[in-house]
């Protein structure tokens, strides 16, 4: 089975302007060098057909003054005053044929016939095609290498075919090539240093914007108070260029969010105070009304059974909304901010207080502890760490029918300390699973109910855990539920 082909990386804006502009030069270049090969090779051809006719001017002239025809030079192969390499071949009209290239440059004061080869009959084939008064052309000779040749008709009715080697037109134009093609790639190369350097430089604003962007992502301003006071630098935010343009956008967008999370947290602040207010001047009317019940129940005068029921329900009304008022009257301390008391506290023997007093509370639940042998201590306050386990403990007792298993443990590793409570009760939904930490949350469609809650219990555990820096999660399914809560431990003592 094949894998899926990994996807490309994208390219950043400052690699593909480099690439770009490399892209650009390396373009210019190619066509500057084609240019220019072909515009050298029509010039050096053209030198080499002005010669090439005068070599066929030469060849046909009457030998020197003092140069008897009768010199060694096959008949008709006159070839005084021509160059190294010179080709010739006369084609007679009687069918004879006489062929020669000149191996060295003839010295009219030397007395000895000028050195040639014959040509093969094949390489003749090939040049007597070519046509008499025709445009010099080229013709591969095979072991001769390439000739430009042109055919001349004779007096006589022949052919008389005057050839130059173009090796040197073709090496002066290889040497070009290579050279120019050395320049531009060196040119190239150079060119993309400076402009990996000039478009770092100019991207520079750029990376700052980024960085600014980069720090605002990074502040919390889902919670608490922020001072959103990050912004753009002067320099950057001028809008007569396309960088400052983004950076004053940037800045006022910044400005805008800062001015709606001051009204947020101002809105937040006022309701914090309010339920702080509230449960506190709650809890004194609460305690009467508890104190009165109470003092009804206690009373030696027979009280009416129906007067004593009203009066029962009172007291277990008013314990249970004082219990609602203390949770509400501890988020709002901890969504203040307050600093949390940091003293050692013996989490091992707190765990296993709450799994005693659960298993009093909830005698038909089967409760099982695993704690290590020896003490976990973290720091924090005892009275909230106590909390965060008997919430989680009275949770899992609440939304769980008689007899279900609910398994408390404790471990560490590398310096942290997980909390985890696992029940095999009916689980909760995946829907709701994200918000079971907030606040009035409840499952109870899914989970079974045997007492009433405030919805208030998982709120009080995330908050107590985040303000002592640790972290809660949750993961459930049909028939296993289980609350991790993870905190560092304390440093050992010296």
């Amino acid at each position: 089975m094949s894998s899926s082909p990994r996807a490309r990386r994208p390219w950043s804006l400052r690699r593909r302007l480099i690439a770009q502009v490399a892209g650009l030069l390396a373009l210019v270049c190619l066509v500057v060098g084609v240019v220019t090969e072909l515009a050298l090779r029509d010039f050096l051809f053209g030198q080499l057909d002005a010669r090439i006719a005068e070599t066929s001017e030469r060849a046909s002239r009457p030998p020197p003054t003092g140069r008897p025809g009768g010199d060694g030079v096959p008949e008709g192969l006159r070839a005084y005053g021509q160059s190294t390499g010179s080709l010739f071949v006369n084609v007679y009209p009687d069918g004879r044929v006489l062929a020669a290239v000149l191996r060295s440059s003839y010295d009219a004061k030397v007395a000895h016939p000028f050195p040639h080869d014959e040509i093969t009959r094949t390489q003749i084939d090939t040049l007597v095609r070519t046509r008499p008064g025709s445009e010099p052309r080229d013709v591969d000779l095979g072991s001769l290498g390439e000739y430009r040749v042109v055919a001349k008709a004779t007096p006589g009715g022949g052919i008389a075919v005057t050839g130059l080697p173009t090796k040197e037109v073709t090496d002066t134009l290889w040497n070009l090539g290579f050279i120019f093609g050395g320049v531009a790639v060196g040119g190239i190369l150079l060119a993309g240093a400076l402009g990996a350097v000039t478009v770092r430089r100019t991207m520079q604003p750029l990376d700052r914007l980024a960085a600014t962007a980069t720090r605002v992502a990074e502040l919390p301003l889902d919670r608490g108070e922020v001072a959103l006071s990050e912004r753009v630098s002067e320099v950057d935010t001028d809008p007569r260029t396309e960088v400052g343009k983004v950076g004053f956008a940037l800045n006022r967008m910044l400005g805008h969010i800062a001015a709606a999370l001051s009204a947020r947290q101002a809105s937040e602040s006022r309701v914090r105070r309010f339920v702080a207010d509230a449960s506190h001047e709650l809890r004194t009317p609460l305690a009467a009304i508890r104190g009165y019940a109470e003092l009804t129940r206690r009373s030696t005068s027979e009280v009416p059974p129906d007067i004593a029921f009203a009066m029962g329900r009172v007291e277990s009304e008013s314990t249970r909304m004082t219990g609602l008022v203390e949770d509400l009257l501890l988020l709002a301390r901890l969504d203040s901010g307050r600093p949390v008391v940091h003293e050692p506290v013996d989490l091992s023997r707190l765990v296993a207080d709450a799994v005693a007093d659960a298993h009093v509370s909830g005698p038909e639940h089967k409760w099982r502890l695993e704690v290590p042998p020896e003490p976990i201590t973290v720091l924090g306050d005892a009275g909230q760490l106590h909390q965060v386990v008997s919430n989680l403990l009275g949770n899992a007792r609440t939304h769980t029918p008689a007899g279900t298993e609910v398994t408390t443990s404790l471990s560490t590793v590398d310096s942290m300390v997980t909390l985890s409570i696992v029940d095999t009760g009916p689980g909760i939904p995946p829907e709701i699973l994200p918000d079971v930490f907030e606040r009035f949350a409840r499952g109870d469609d899914s989970r079974s109910r045997a007492a009433g809650s405030t919805g208030l219990g998982l709120a009080i555990v995330a908050a107590v855990v985040a303000a002592h820096g640790g972290q809660v999660g949750v993961a459930g399914r049909p028939g296993r539920t289980e609350f991790r809560v993870r905190f560092r431990a304390a440093p050992a003592q010296g």
